[in-house]
């Protein structure tokens, strides 16, 4: 076997049931032990998003608004859109209702990573947070387990040029293609050098400034990007109003009954590739959210993990069902096996027009283009974490080259290596986010009874 197939053996084997196990085993041990904070303090969280709780004096460098935008930006992504597609026509329709118990199960376990990330993070002199799982494994574990944070660090730190950044810019640069150029254009060394280079430097114009300039920059982009695709398919959906309740009675009927066409009739492959897609597109247990919310203006943990845990609520209950719910009222998945195209083909078909698919393709631009700035931050935490802070520079700098290159290669084999260690950044987070959950229970027990029951 080459490396490649060695590589692409591993990505899958890290991805597969094992890790899906493990993600929903957890995040359902923390509904229960948390006594569904997701459900319970859902009301209270819009209230802090909103800005009710916001103060000035409080440490920190972003507003929670902020640090919720900056953690979506690298959330809703491409898989919000070409992810939904694959699940669909991998694991059917069906697959929709696992990606949604997904999300409810993952609010419990991205709540319990951000609260953790604020209660043990650090402060500089100058004001800079440092939180995340490496300093919340090291500091609440002890300093025995700190190998374990180091790991977290690498995985993260090798993931931000792959997963956050290769495969970001190369879709962008397909999507530009296809926008200016037309469908099918050829591949152009001189397009793609020029997309790259111009993405390269806006990415570079936003990150110099660290998380306040990139929570600045989410604040503003990831509500313009979301209305702008959740908008689009909200009007497909009017226009076929009559077939949305069919949708929804599609998506409930195959989660429990499985048509043949999925590989076998296996009801295990809906359940797979629902939860394997929803986990990947809201990043729920993966602890990256936990970098930027560990930069909120708070004294209250518990109160950055209620924002942060409307993150796989927003990204996946709100954004991800747009786009499987066009594909299925469209019907676009009975003639379209392709899961690259799928969700172009269904907006044409929804809208009547190729309009359709040029707002896919501007949706990609933006999304993939969020996910470059955030996933760049949490590349600098982990940089920051192993090397010091004079390294944080130079990262941004091969980062921003790294966006150059991603545009203009075939990436494949890069991808599949930085998404198994995406997935393993999960392993180390798992480990502390159980060991300290007793910690996170006493901590929301003492805030609900300051602040829930009001």
């Amino acid at each position: 076997m080459s490396i490649a197939g060695i590589i692409s053996t591993v990505d899958g084997f890290i991805w597969g049931p094992p890790l899906m196990v493990l993600l929903v085993g957890t995040g359902l041990y923390l509904t229960f032990l948390l006594r569904f904070i997701q459900v319970r303090g859902f009301t209270h969280a819009l209230g802090v998003i909103a800005g009710k709780f916001d103060s000035p004096d409080d440490p920190g460098e972003i507003n929670h608004f902020q640090a919720l935008a900056a953690a979506l930006s690298a959330t809703i992504g491409t898989g919000n859109i070409v992810g939904v597609a694959a699940a669909i026509l991998m694991g059917g329709p069906g697959a929709v209702f696992w990606m949604w118990v997904t999300a409810v199960v993952g609010m419990a376990t991205k709540f319990t990573s951000c609260t953790l990330a604020v209660h043990f993070r650090r402060i500089d002199e100058g004001g800079e947070a440092h939180g995340g799982p490496m300093h919340f494994i090291e500091q609440g574990m002890g300093p025995g387990f700190k190998w374990l944070a180091v790991l977290f660090a690498v995985f993260t730190m090798v993931a931000s040029f792959g997963i956050g950044n290769m495969f970001q810019i190369n879709n962008i640069a397909v999507s530009l293609r296809t926008l200016l150029l037309g469908e099918g254009a050829p591949k152009s060394l001189g397009f793609d050098l020029t997309a790259g280079l111009a993405v390269a430097a806006m990415v570079a114009l936003v990150i110099i400034g660290g998380i306040r300039s990139i929570g600045r920059f989410a604040a503003k982009i990831v509500p313009f990007m979301s209305l702008f695709y959740v908008g689009a398919g909200t009007l497909i959906l009017l226009i076929n109003i009559s077939r949305v309740p069919e949708a929804f009675q599609t998506i409930f009927y195959h989660a429990f009954h499985t048509p043949e066409a999925v590989s076998g009739g296996l009801l295990g492959t809906v359940i797979r590739f629902g939860v394997a897609r929803g986990l990947f597109s809201n990043e729920a247990g993966l602890g990256s959210a936990a970098m930027a919310h560990g930069a909120a203006k708070t004294k209250e943990p518990v109160r950055e993990g209620l924002v942060a845990m409307m993150g796989p609520f927003i990204d996946t209950i709100i954004v991800c069902s747009i786009t499987a719910l066009v594909i299925i009222t469209t019907k676009a998945y009975i003639v379209c096996d392709v899961e690259g195209v799928l969700t172009s083909r269904a907006f044409e078909t929804g809208l009547g027009s190729s309009l359709g698919g040029e707002l896919v393709s501007i949706g990609i631009v933006l999304f993939a283009f969020s996910t470059l700035v955030s996933w760049s931050y949490y590349g600098d935490r982990a940089v920051d974490y192993l090397f010091g802070r004079k390294a944080v520079m130079w990262y941004r700098i091969v980062y921003c080259g790294f966006i150059v290159l991603g545009a203009c290669i075939t990436i494949g084999t890069v991808i599949d290596f930085s998404d198994a260690m995406n997935g393993l950044m999960a392993l180390p987070n798992l480990i502390a986010l159980v060991a300290l959950s007793p910690l996170v229970a006493r901590l929301v027990k003492d805030y609900a009874r300051r602040h829930l029951r009001n």
